[in-house]
């Protein structure tokens, strides 16, 4: 019998859709204050893995969750910063935080590194995904090996990050936090430069990003992405990207890019308390440039 035959005896999983009285969340006592107080709602705890950690926007939204109380950082990195790591150890001598050069493309490097996590750690509460690339290239001249870099480090790392944490957090029963790094590219087509697999890789993510988000809230876990616009960062610099920079800027109506800082409020809502009931959401942080 042919596969093709074969499919009208196939039979499909079904999802499980949550129980609102066997939800896993973590208990009240896991936060220093309640909920409804300006000190518990956005508070942060536990134990979260950042991708990409030393990056810009990684090390400011580090910054940002160590600030709202998170106890135990791990940056995933595959080329590390250690001056970055040492910043945030002296600002933040209370917190335990630990870095490991992590491809994220290698399932067994991810495997490896989220239990080393929970070795360290006990626990695993947040995955933050920013580990990413991108390749600016005319379509037509676009060598394949580029596009399934993109596409495996993008979209494919992002999922094998989230698959290995999420694993975790269901072993350990008190639900959790995703996020993924989207991209206005996610959304529309970016101009002046031609990006056409860094596009397709974003979008992807969207549509993960809410499969993941339908499939996992019975465990607890809420699944989120942020699409951040045109970045002020060292990505961004350079005379050879000053006239797209202000063909960015010009096409806003802020009239700026966005700096890394104005990205971790987001994370830091969609980790903390503040995030229990958003699940499926995508923020985009653009300054509006997304309403062209």
């Amino acid at each position: 019998m042919s596969d093709r035959d074969n499919l009208s005896k196939r039979a499909i999983p079904h999802m499980t859709l949550s129980n609102p009285t066997t939800h896993p969340v973590l208990p009240s006592s896991a936060y220093a204050a309640p909920f409804d107080s300006s000190a518990g709602r956005f508070a942060v705890t536990g134990t979260a893995i950042l991708t990409g950690g030393t990056g810009e926007i990684g090390f400011a939204s580090s910054r940002a969750l160590l600030q709202h109380g998170l106890h135990n950082l791990m940056l995933f990195d595959l080329a590390p910063s250690a001056d970055k790591v040492d910043q945030l150890r002296q600002e933040f001598p209370q917190s335990k935080i630990e870095v490991l050069p992590v491809n994220v493309s290698d399932e067994e490097d991810v495997t490896r590194a989220v239990d080393r996590t929970i070795e360290l750690f006990g626990e695993l509460n947040a995955l933050v995904c920013f580990a990413g690339i991108v390749g600016c290239v005319h379509a037509l001249d676009m060598p394949i090996a580029q596009w399934r870099k993109v596409v495996d480090v993008n979209t494919t790392g992002s999922f094998i990050c989230a698959q290995a944490a999420a694993r975790k957090m269901v072993a350990q029963g008190s639900g959790g936090r995703i996020i993924f790094t989207a991209s206005i590219s996610a959304h529309r087509v970016n101009y002046p430069q031609p990006q056409a697999a860094y596009n397709a890789s974003k979008a992807a993510l969207i549509n993960l990003k809410s499969s993941l988000a339908a499939e996992w809230a019975t465990y607890g876990i809420m699944v989120n992405s942020i699409s951040p616009g045109y970045m002020d960062t060292v990505l961004n610099e350079g005379e050879g990207l000053k006239e797209a920079r202000d063909s960015w800027c010009g096409r806003n109506p802020m009239g700026r890019m966005g700096l890394p800082e104005e990205v971790a409020g987001s994370v830091v809502m969609l980790v903390s308390r503040a995030g229990k009931y958003i699940n499926g959401a995508d923020i985009v942080i653009d300054g509006g440039g997304i309403v062209f």
